[in-house]
């Protein structure tokens, strides 16, 4: 249920460890409450974070039963700050992209990416 400060999704996004390929990957993984909403992984930390952001505006826009944004269109923001909240607002939609693994709401720093 979208509450009046929007939407909350939890994020967790991190380095895999080498295997095959002799690139890094980065893991990421977009939750709803209990529900694993999204995952996947890129070669760079830039991409995964916009695939955070993309996914996360698509999902936010569906549970407000808006029209998703176009998947093509580049979704605003920089670049994360390691454990911190990311406020995004995409199609009139305001959401927040929480770190997974901090539980307390003195753990969190907030960084504004729209």
């Amino acid at each position: 249920m979208p509450t009046v400060e929007g939407l909350r999704f939890e994020y967790a996004l991190h380095p895999l460890p080498p295997g095959r390929w002799a690139f890094t990957r980065w893991r990421w993984e977009l939750w709803h409450g209990a529900h694993l909403i999204a995952t996947g992984w890129h070669s760079s930390r830039p991409y995964a974070e916009r695939c955070l952001r993309r996914h996360a505006a698509r999902v936010g826009s569906r549970l407000m039963g808006l029209t998703a944004p176009d998947p093509d269109v580049t979704v605003p923001g920089g670049d994360f700050v390691p454990g911190a909240t990311v406020q995004l607002v995409i199609g009139g939609v305001p959401c927040r992209l929480v770190p997974r693994a901090l539980e307390g709401p003195g753990q969190r720093a907030v960084v504004s990416a729209a």
